[in-house]
């Protein structure tokens, strides 16, 4: 990748420091829509030396050509995103380790931010998420996720020290909903010191409608039992529909009570659909 990369000269000091390697941590599957301007993102970064790791589980679209062309490293696995995050670290060789999903877009400074505060002593760092999509259902979701910025109990790591990342085993292969927040709280409970940056990562979230989010709650209603029963404290905070960061920002809903409303009614069936999953999953575990 390094032939495509445009370099920042403001973010180098003459050419005098030594910078250590970012890993970029990329699970893919059939991501052809939305992958080139995630790896796009990566190139702009102003942060002069990462790898791209893309752990792809058997894309049937020219997800893999794309990677190819900005000279990404692939590794093929079927795995399920936590297990596909760890095999990509294991494929990796950077001191540090960025994991993103290919529907998303790095700011230009991210990646230079992320390296800023880890000379300050910070092991892991949460980066800012901005959602954008298109249609009714989208912009509901954009502001929601206005919502969370700075909420330490539902945003989650995604910058980590490789050491630190090691040390607790990476991410908890068996979760398929509430991996980000376990390893955020496991990396606090051993001691690390997590931090934040202001540089945002987007998210393009497409167009989304009401079916297939309740659909993929539901799934990931399946699995957050497991993480229930891992971290019962946080949980509590975390999975309840009445979150305090909506108290915080109500003058913001205020401000918007079309999308407000949409937001209520969005998250009522996401919150239905969990719950079934979880009654789904306790019922097969019996």
């Amino acid at each position: 990748m390094s032939t495509k990369r445009r370099t920042n000269t403001n973010a180098i000091d003459n050419g005098t420091r030594e910078w250590p390697l970012v890993s970029v941590i990329i699970p893919t599957k059939n991501s052809a829509v939305t992958i080139e301007k995630c790896l796009k993102s990566i190139v702009d970064q102003t942060y002069p030396k990462i790898e791209v790791i893309i752990v792809d589980g058997l894309s049937t679209d020219i997800t893999r050509k794309i990677a190819e062309e900005f000279s990404a490293k692939i590794v093929i696995s079927n795995s399920r995103r936590s297990e596909a995050r760890n095999i990509g670290a294991e494929s990796s060789t950077g001191e540090y380790l960025l994991f993103v999903d290919s529907d998303m877009q790095l700011d230009p400074m991210v990646i230079a931010k992320c390296m800023e505060m880890t000379d300050t002593g910070c092991d892991v760092l949460i980066i800012p998420e901005i959602s954008v999509g298109q249609g009714f259902w989208a912009k509901c979701r954009t502001l929601e996720k206005s919502c969370y910025l700075g909420d330490d109990n539902i945003e989650a790591s995604r910058f980590f020290k490789r050491s630190a990342f090691r040390r607790i085993g990476g991410y908890d292969i068996d979760l398929e909903a509430g991996e980000d927040w376990d390893i955020n709280e496991r990396m606090r409970h051993k001691g690390n010191i997590i931090g934040r940056i202001r540089s945002t990562i987007i998210h393009d979230e497409g167009k989304l409608n009401l079916v297939d989010s309740a659909r993929k709650k539901r799934r990931y209603g399946r699995s957050i039992g497991r993480y229930q029963r891992k971290q019962p404290a946080r949980a509590i905070r975390q999975l309840t529909p009445f979150r305090m960061s909506y108290i915080r920002n109500r003058r913001k809903l205020a401000e918007d009570p079309v999308h407000s409303l949409g937001l209520i009614v969005f998250k009522t069936f996401e919150f239905v659909a969990g719950l079934l999953g979880l009654i789904e999953s306790a019922i097969s575990e019996k």
